[in-house]
């Protein structure tokens, strides 16, 4: 937008707006222009649908009329069409109509209803949103905290439950967790993505325009439609004037909680940042500001951002268990409330490359992570001491420990001081072989199998990712795959040969490429 500060969301003028790389990448998506697009796409799939040799319904040179004129119409066409008939897919179809001669207007949305066209231009939209935008930059910040995981993976830290320093893990270990719960969300945004669905089933679900021309099996006109747009009918073969809303449901689902691992993630970084703590600093330009009044502030700022945006967008999924509810075939308390949904894909992949730039900077502080260690090992111990006593046969193992750490805490001396001068225990401990002795002594050497489960996650995820990625581009995986996927990706409706005819760039109009046009009747 040529002037975004005249926009009421932040969205617009402050985040995906005001970010040109992001703009670029989410916009042939995401905008009210990109939909349209999706629309027509549907629409021309239909046209040539009906000249198809099975069905026969209008002649070939009359569908590529049809598939040209849906080429040529523009967002501000249908805009100012809707404007007297407030109604936005009658005046799309209007817009095509006037772009085609008598003999092809009958044939222009035939059999159609709007919401054939809506839901299954929305299935389209947010398949190729997921598969070719958020899924790439998923497994891009996937790939780093891989990365960083595995640099980490023997650099010991304090674990912390309930805020309190429990036991000794590793940095690696506690990165390698995310790893592996954001490896889970990508393949349920993937899966819930493919699972989405469309419909030709007409106004009320029945095919009752279709049953006109084709009694026996309506339902196989909507199959191949939807087959030859990469889509499917409903599981069950049914709808009413929508698609059910379940499909859609789950990766809004599938977005909010891969959101939630992300705020996890940012939090505990964020935290690791307390004056207190000091474990980590998110890195500041030179010319960057933390504070107007005091100058020596660094603040986690792109950290906090993430979950703040989690905070705003989060409680939208409520909205979309509430938009499951449209009463009999359909109604229309759902109109305004679904046209939101595109929000939260855009915040939260905004969020997601917030967060990959930041940790790609982040400054790592071994030795306070030593110190912090350090801090707390005379009472990081005691789970070791009670598990090696237990392993010995000391009955109540635990409750004797538990005495000792108070008796420390009172007396002030250290556990393992007040453990040499219990008999019974001294002889225990001069069982001890070295490697468990010298766990007593050094916090670093009680990580258990953080560095081992670590590498191990990491190895899984890794392979993971290039799975995911090899089944969605030709040619061997390699660390030019992402980039290549990405210069690949393009929106369905290029492919139909939509491709944008309009400015849509944040500041002078952008020159679009010229694909391949596969969508005339030949």
């Amino acid at each position: 937008m040529k002037d975004r500060f005249w926009a009421v969301s932040p969205l617009d003028y402050r985040y995906y707006g005001a970010d040109k790389e992001v703009f670029d990448r989410l916009n042939p998506y995401v905008s009210e222009r990109a939909f349209i697009k999706y629309q027509l796409t549907v629409e021309a799939a239909l046209a040539k649908q009906l000249a198809h040799k099975d069905w026969h319904v209008c002649t070939k040179e009359q569908a590529n009329e049809i598939i040209q004129a849906c080429k040529q119409v523009t967002t501000s066409e249908v805009m100012e069409e809707e404007r007297s008939l407030h109604h936005v897919v009658r005046a799309l179809v209007n817009c095509i109509q006037k772009k085609v001669s008598p003999s092809a207007r009958p044939y222009v949305h035939l059999f159609a209803t709007s919401n054939d066209i809506t839901d299954t231009a929305t299935a389209l939209r947010l398949k190729d949103l997921t598969i070719n935008v958020l899924m790439p930059d998923l497994v891009e910040l996937e790939q780093l905290l891989i990365s960083l995981a595995r640099e980490y993976a023997d650099t010991p830290q304090i674990g912390r439950t309930h805020g309190k320093h429990a036991e000794p893990i590793t940095f690696g270990f506690a990165l390698a967790t995310y790893v592996d719960r954001i490896l889970g969300r990508i393949k349920r945004l993937v899966d819930s993505a493919d699972n989405l669905r469309g419909k030709f089933s007409g106004s009320v679900g029945a095919y009752n325009a279709l049953s006109l021309r084709y009694p026996q099996d309506p339902a196989l006109f909507e199959k191949q439609l939807l087959e030859s747009l990469g889509l499917k009918p409903s599981e069950g073969g049914i709808s009413t004037q929508i698609v059910e809303p379940e499909y859609v449901t789950d990766l809004a689902y599938a977005v909010v909680s891969s959101f939630s691992v992300l705020a996890n993630l940012a939090d505990d970084i964020r935290q690791l940042h307390r004056t207190e703590i000091g474990e980590v600093q998110e890195f500041y330009e030179d010319e960057e500001v933390g504070s107007s009044t005091m100058p020596h502030k660094a603040n986690p700022k792109n950290f906090e951002h993430v979950k703040s945006m989690w905070k705003a967008t989060m409680p939208r999924i409520v909205t979309v268990f509430m938009d499951q509810i449209s009463e009999h075939q359909r109604d229309l308390t759902n109109s305004a409330s679904e046209r939101f949904l595109i929000e939260l894909f855009v915040a939260f992949d905004y969020s997601v490359t917030r967060l990959t730039s930041a940790l790609r900077k982040l400054s790592v502080n071994v030795e306070r992570m030593r110190t912090n260690l350090e801090m707390s090992k005379d009472w990081t111990v005691a789970e070791p001491l009670y598990i090696l006593l237990a392993l010995n046969g000391l009955p109540d193992a635990y409750g004797r420990t538990r005495e000792l750490v108070r008796q420390s805490e009172k007396l002030g001396i250290s556990l393992i001081d007040l453990v040499q001068r219990d008999q019974r225990i001294r002889a225990i401990l001069d069982r001890l072989d070295s490697a468990q002795l010298a766990v007593l002594k050094d916090p670093s050497k009680y990580v258990g199998a953080s560095g081992q489960r670590a590498r191990a996650v990491t190895d899984n995820a890794e392979l993971n990712m290039s799975m995911v990625l090899s089944q969605r581009m030709k040619g061997s995986i390699n660390d030019r795959s992402l980039e290549r996927f990405r210069e690949q990706a393009k929106p369905f409706y290029y492919y139909m040969g939509l491709e944008p005819n309009e400015s849509a760039t944040t500041s002078e109009a952008r020159e679009s490429d010229n694909p391949q046009s596969g969508a005339e009747v030949s």
